[in-house]
């Protein structure tokens, strides 16, 4: 049997409902609706594409989004300023700093000058520490949707064994250290898993499998254990198709449980970005 497929967009309108119900709770208790602000820094086709993505969860809950863009010529330090704007503007609840930046940014400095309050994508030092020491807060928008379509299986996996594919601190490494909080014997493997020529065995014994390398069909589907899940964060355009890391049709004969590539988990991590912003606009006003 081929494995059942793991679809994002079905989860997210579910998230979508609750988040929906605590938006309108929030707006009446502070007669305005949270206010999510994106800052860009020139153009980027992706980016634009997560930018409409984001204003229509964002409209469809009943939050605002609002954009500022810089031009393409701008520095370090006015990115910065516009990110200390907003942190002193009472009427923002979130930020977002659109990615990529240009190479020569410290992308570090960039995003801890984020407030942690209104720190979306818990991408600043404080929130990545809070998951780091296991303690309730934010988690990164797509590692925390990997976790939810795992639990959307219904599968027990504590003690199962749990492998990474990258250690991004966006996608990879929180979503280990997400991992390790439900149990899961967890590996997280990089660039020098690849080059020491062990990325194989690690993943034909991985009952769960993120994989988030950015590189198309890096995993070939006969390397995925039997009845396996498998969440593909990959987004690739090749030959005018977006295709995930996973060989998709080899994968998902082996596999239990298999994302898409598109439908799988990009639609969850943009409704998950709109229960944060909820979350955060909550913790703000001091509404339990």
């Amino acid at each position: 049997m081929e494995a059942q497929l793991l679809e994002g967009k079905k989860v997210a309108e579910k998230l979508k409902v609750e988040v929906t119900r605590e938006v309108e709770r929030y707006s009446k208790k502070t007669g305005s609706a949270p206010t999510l602000r994106a800052i860009q820094l020139g153009e980027d086709p992706a980016s634009e594409l997560y930018l409409k993505s984001q204003k229509r969860a964002a409209e469809s809950v009943g939050a605002k989004h609002e954009i500022t863009s810089l031009a393409a010529s701008a520095t370090e330090q006015d990115l910065i300023g516009e990110i200390e704007r907003a942190n002193r503007d009472p009427k923002v609840q979130g930020i977002i700093v659109q990615m990529p930046l240009p190479k020569s940014f410290r992308i570090d400095r960039v995003l801890d000058t984020i407030h942690p309050d209104k720190d979306v994508e818990a991408v600043t030092t404080k929130n990545l520490g809070r998951l780091l020491m296991n303690k309730e807060g934010l988690a990164p928008c797509t590692a925390r949707a990997c976790i939810r379509l795992i639990e959307e299986t219904g599968v027990n996996v504590y003690g199962k064994e749990g492998v990474v594919i990258g250690s991004s601190k966006v996608v990879g490494l929180p979503a280990f250290l997400l991992l390790i909080g439900k149990k899961v014997t967890s590996t997280i493997c990089h660039t020098g898993t690849f080059k020491s020529g062990a990325l194989e065995s690690h993943i034909r014994r991985s009952d769960v499998l993120i994989v988030s390398a950015g590189k198309p069909a890096l995993i070939p589907g006969a390397w995925i254990k039997q009845g396996a899940i498998v969440i593909d964060v990959g987004i690739n355009h090749v030959n005018g198709k977006t295709v995930g890391d996973v060989e998709f049709e080899s994968a998902k004969k082996r596999a239990g449980f298999i994302t898409p590539v598109p439908g799988g988990v990009g639609p969850l991590t943009t409704m998950t970005l709109m229960e944060n912003l909820i979350t955060v606009a909550k913790a703000q006003a001091g509404i339990s």
